[in-house]
């Protein structure tokens, strides 16, 4: 490991930062998808994580740095998944309909897409290249 490749205090705690609102975020979309209004579903929280997540991503790549992008991306995944599937008490918070992917596909592919692009870009940077 290069001094290069280390962190700054500065960009640890951004990154610190970055994960824990990445998982605020992560619950507060896993709590509130089942909302309802009288007999219709409303998953407004889908639309959050749709906005949330690939900022987050992004977020990362600028602050931080581009190779450690990928950590929101992975925390929200494994937030949603662990308190969902092995949620408080050991009840499952991650509902078992279209709503659980219409989350997971909106905020997921989003973030994975702007993670993908991002290393792109910074590989085209790359050493020589610019």
């Amino acid at each position: 490991m290069t001094v290069a490749d280390r962190l700054t205090l500065e960009q640890g705690l951004l990154l610190a930062l970055l994960v824990l609102d990445t998982v605020l975020l992560a619950l507060l979309e896993l709590f509130f998808l089942p909302l309802r209004i009288g007999v219709v579903p409303l998953p407004v929280t889908v639309l959050v994580g749709a906005v949330t997540t690939p900022w987050l991503v992004s977020s990362a790549a600028k602050l931080v740095r581009p190779g450690l992008s990928w950590v929101p991306l992975v925390v929200w995944v494994l937030v949603v998944f662990g308190v969902g599937m092995l949620g408080p008490g050991g009840d499952l918070v991650l509902i078992q309909d279209w709503r659980a992917l219409l989350l997971l596909g909106a905020s997921a592919l989003p973030g994975a897409m702007v993670l993908g692009g991002g290393l792109g870009r910074a590989a085209g940077r790359g050493p020589g290249r610019g």
